[in-house]
């Protein structure tokens, strides 16, 4: 089969954010045809501007709709697109020159009908956003798998950069209204049809993450308040190491109370842990700011989605209450 690629992007009040990811188009070195398929969600600060500068360089298709969520018009992108595999990407995203060679050399060595993509920080990025990235990213935190590690035996994909086949799509119907948490949600519903997944360690992004502690306290914590609800949905795919952020915030409360009383070791453990931690994030970053800021970004993590984790696991495994009805700000009304 011939893959003809359409790209979706939703976008929701980031024209900036629209612009730098199209120059980082034009730069693609590829001779393979696509089209990019922009869908304004809403938007009061439209892109629509920025994209008609680029439609003499690149095939743009640009489509406004009333504001209904990213899974949503991500459904409608691929509604209306041209080609038969669509790559899905976030618009904080910028792409290396490479990034369209190495998806077709992947997709035609091994063919499947979703892939996966890691995102990486480019040098351009601020310190917040080196270390923010580093915290997500990282095999010691719980970002191992988004920073393109080989752990699982199934890999599920993150819409921020996402390939789905147009059978894929037509056969499951897309994402679900949930948000976040529509992407594992897709990859678990498309096992059980009986596609398969694949992560391409070379089709990395450099995911921007344009975000302040408060807003990123506020994403990791929904992580954890989604997980619950698709172990609920999905049960066969429940695994032990979700609880992993619940835990480690739970043990380092009891270090700290632990130290009080002049039990030190436990305490001692978590310091190794943390100066592992920024040695990595100086490695990577070549800055010892950003190592620093790296260990905060490591601990609002834990804490947000440990918290958030725990709350919903309660109400939704113990309490047996209704994940919608219970947690409304995570579900988009269509």
């Amino acid at each position: 089969m011939q893959l003809q690629y359409s790209f979706i992007i939703p976008v929701y009040n980031r024209p900036d954010e629209i612009e730098e990811l199209l120059i980082s188009f034009v730069n693609l070195k590829s001779t393979l045809d696509f089209e990019i398929v922009i869908v304004e969600d809403g938007s009061t600060q439209t892109s629509k501007r920025v994209v008609d500068r680029f439609k003499n360089q690149l095939n743009i298709a640009y489509f406004y709709k009333k504001n209904s969520g990213p899974g949503d018009s991500r459904n409608f992108g691929m509604q209306h697109a041209k080609g038969n595999y669509f790559i899905i990407l976030d618009s904080d995203c910028v792409l290396p020159s490479q990034y369209l060679n190495e998806v077709d050399a992947s997709l035609n060595h091994e063919f499947v009908d979703c892939f996966g993509g890691p995102d990486a920080a480019d040098t351009s990025f601020t310190k917040l956003q080196k270390a923010i990235n580093f915290s997500m990213t990282s095999f010691i935190t719980t970002g191992g798998i988004r920073g393109g590690k080989k752990q699982v035996g199934k890999f599920q994909p993150r819409s921020f950069n996402m390939g789905l086949s147009q059978a894929a799509f037509m056969a499951s119907k897309g994402f679900g209204t949930i948000h976040p948490g529509e992407d594992p949600d897709l990859s678990i519903r498309l096992w059980d049809l009986g596609f398969q997944t694949k992560l391409i360690p070379e089709a990395f992004v450099y995911h921007k993450r344009r975000i302040s502690w408060s807003k990123f306290y506020k994403q990791v914590h929904k992580f954890g308040l989604v997980r619950p609800i698709l172990n609920a949905w999905h049960p066969q795919t429940a695994k032990l190491t979700y609880w992993f952020p619940t835990v480690f915030c739970l043990g380092l409360i009891v270090a700290l109370a632990a130290f009080i009383f002049q039990i030190k070791w436990l305490l001692i453990a978590y310091a190794l842990y943390f100066v592992v931690a920024f040695v990595l994030a100086f490695l990577q970053s070549k800055n010892v700011i950003v190592a620093v800021l790296a260990i905060l970004a490591i601990l609002i993590q834990f804490m947000g989605y440990g918290y958030g984790f725990i709350t919903s696991f309660i109400k939704i495994h113990i309490l047996k209450k209704d994940a919608e009805r219970t947690f409304p700000e995570l579900f988009f009304k269509l």
